[in-house]
């Protein structure tokens, strides 16, 4: 996910999303087992949320940076390769041939308790597991548009679906004063995703 990127690119066969289901529920069980703290991001939180058929080339989990180490060592001990890639912010792993990105911070956002308590706790694929709420799930995607990225189409789905269980006044708080975040925002205004701002909407007095 790029520490946050936006959620989907195409349409994937329905065996390799399979595959990445079978990758997502087997170190999520792990990740269960061992009594680590985590949650679900990026498309295949999207997927869990009901957002059809949207997942990415890889699964995205929230962990804390401090419990890396035996995120590592328990991924390794079942037989998952788990590699270090030159950014700081995750650890990166490989089960059932797909990626697995294991992420410290979703757009230069540290990943905390509290994003962590927040999550929903639904099935992916018939197992629970813990996921990003809404919120802070389209939180992590705006966050995460910039210059050189800002794949509104991708995300826009994912809102559409969403958009009953968004807090959508704390977003736009945290993405004021972001270019890109904001015109998204405006987007879905223009759409009729969201309703616009009250100041927006009445004009000057």
């Amino acid at each position: 996910m790029g520490g946050g990127g936006a959620a989907g690119e195409a349409w994937l066969p329905r065996d390799r999303m399979q595959a990445i289901l079978e990758a997502t529920k087997q170190v999520a069980g792990l990740l269960k087992g061992a009594g680590l703290r985590f949650a679900l991001a990026g498309s295949v939180a999207a997927y869990a949320h009901g957002v059809p058929g949207n997942l990415q080339h890889d699964t995205d989990f929230a962990i804390l940076r401090e419990d890396a180490e035996e995120v590592a060592r328990v991924l390794e001990g079942a037989g998952i390769p788990v590699r270090k890639p030159p950014e700081d912010w995750l650890i990166k792993a490989t089960a059932h041939g797909e990626n697995i990105d294991l992420i410290f911070e979703l757009a230069r956002h540290p990943v905390t308790p509290d994003l962590l308590e927040r999550a929903d706790v639904l099935p992916v694929d018939s197992v629970r597991m813990p996921v990003l709420a809404p919120t802070d799930l389209v939180g992590s995607l705006l966050a995460a548009f910039s210059e050189h990225h800002c794949d509104f189409g991708a995300v826009l789905p994912i809102t559409r679906t969403l958009r009953e269980k968004i807090d959508w006044e704390l977003l736009r708080r945290e993405s004021r004063g972001s270019a890109m975040p904001e015109a998204f925002l405006f987007l879905l205004e223009r759409l009729n995703v969201i309703e616009p701002v009250t100041e927006r909407r009445e004009g000057p007095s």
